[in-house]
């Protein structure tokens, strides 16, 4: 089939390329010339595991190409995907700018009949809107769906997730382009192809992100309880995880959710409860754990350290997750700010946030790896649960260390075995 992604971001481009991959004919469409050519030079703006390798395999099979015409890729695709940032205002509800300016350059270059899908994350009503910008704009009155196909990627295994989705969601106002869209979805051979109305595909996004959230900030509430009586949150957790109405997933302890999505879309969603008459307090106080998540791991960095004031902290991770190099919301960054504004001077190293982060942190000192921002420091941060990180040889690490201090925030190291080593060593909830 003849697709078109506009909007050439992360979930843009990580959906065009695996399409292509599955056999369709894919177009890329982004409004900046700078990424465009990025992208047809043969390099990739993110890091993604996989994606570089997939993206250059179907260029090459012809199967993939950019563009920064909305109406050459309109005119390619029977099925148009708007996949443009949706970002957060100050007060908390979503910028749909992106999407209505879209929807009105997708208006002028229709001619023909094209399913139009809402890839981005979007407030509920968004096709409804959608569709309404599109017949005010369509010049030639030409024949058209709009569809709601929620995401749901996680950085890091994006690539796994949409080549082997467990559930693909449909929203549509009328049964016409079901067929088209499984026709588009039948290589990947999912399990769970779910057609809803509009209303509810575009619910069904906020209020999985917003679940996951909660099951984070769960984790941590339990952390803290686990700490003042002298249980160990992993054993907890693990134990609640064998219980398939709950599961393991998503109940980490640690300094925090970040990243692009969660605390957008959890923000998002309390904002349109509030707009449809509703006040999502419990939503609230997931956000409430998750800012104290941050300040009680701070307060474990005073209680060993006394005063952060002149001391040297090393900080190994900056993105907000593994296997990615997103820094934004990233609970690493807002640490090291945090630090820094109680006087510390801080050395960092992530394995590929290195470059995003750099513009973000002025006055740190970036390192080339692990043992270079030890080199020193009084103490040493875990702020991001790289595997690179759960392989270090603990005795050059001692070695490098000025006092033999962990603070581990995402609980990748055994208690024992650090003390064995002659750390000494705090983490979340243990």
């Amino acid at each position: 089939m003849k697709v078109t992604l506009v909007g050439s971001g992360y979930v843009g481009l990580v959906t065009g390329a695996c399409f292509a991959e599955k056999g369709h004919h894919v177009v890329c469409v982004d409004n900046d010339p700078k990424k465009i050519q990025i992208l047809q030079s043969g390099h990739i703006p993110i890091y993604e595991p996989g994606l570089d390798d997939m993206v250059k395999r179907n260029v090459a099979a012809g199967r993939l190409r950019f563009t920064a015409s909305t109406e050459e890729g309109v005119d390619h695709g029977q099925i148009v995907f708007i996949a443009v940032p949706t970002p957060p205002q100050d007060d908390g509800s979503v910028d749909m700018s992106f999407i209505e300016s879209v929807a009105r350059t997708i208006a002028g270059a229709l001619k023909k009949y094209t399913v139009i899908v809402d890839k981005s994350t979007v407030p509920v009503k968004t096709g409804e809107k959608v569709t309404e910008t599109i017949r005010r704009y369509n010049k030639l009155n030409s024949d058209f769906d709009v569809v709601s196909n929620p995401e749901f990627l996680r950085e890091g295994s994006a690539i796994e997730d949409l080549m082997n989705p467990d559930r693909i969601i449909v929203g549509v106002m009328g049964q016409r382009p079901v067929p088209l869209l499984r026709e588009l979805y039948a290589p990947f051979a999912c399990p769970n192809f779910i057609v809803t109305d509009i209303n509810s595909a575009e619910l069904i996004k906020h209020a999985s992100n917003s679940f996951l959230a909660l099951k984070i900030s769960y984790a941590n509430a339990v952390a803290a309880i686990c700490e003042s009586s002298g249980a160990n949150i992993e054993e907890v957790v693990n134990g609640m995880g064998f219980d398939k109405r709950i599961g393991r997933p998503f109940l980490n302890a640690g300094i925090g959710y970040g990243g692009s999505c969660f605390p957008k879309d959890l923000a998002a969603f309390i904002k349109i409860a509030e707009q449809l008459g509703h006040d999502f307090r419990l939503l609230k106080e997931v956000q409430r754990i998750n800012s104290d998540a941050s300040e009680r791991f701070l307060k474990k960095l005073r209680a060993e350290l006394w005063v952060l004031k002149d001391k040297t902290i090393g900080v190994l991770g900056l993105a907000f997750k593994p296997n990615t190099d997103d820094v934004r919301s990233s609970p690493a960054i807002d640490l090291v700010k945090k630090m820094q504004s109680e006087g510390a001077q801080v050395r960092a190293y992530d394995p590929q946030a290195m470059d995003k982060a750099r513009d973000m942190l002025k006055g740190v000192t970036l390192c080339k790896d692990a043992y270079e921002t030890a080199m020193g420091c009084d103490a040493l941060v875990v702020a991001t649960e790289w595997d690179e990180f759960r392989k270090l040889d603990l005795n050059r690490l001692k070695s490098a260390l000025a006092h033999p201090t962990v603070f581990d925030g995402r609980n990748i190291f055994d208690p024992a075995k650090m003390s064995s080593h002659g750390f000494l060593y705090r983490s979340i909830g243990r």
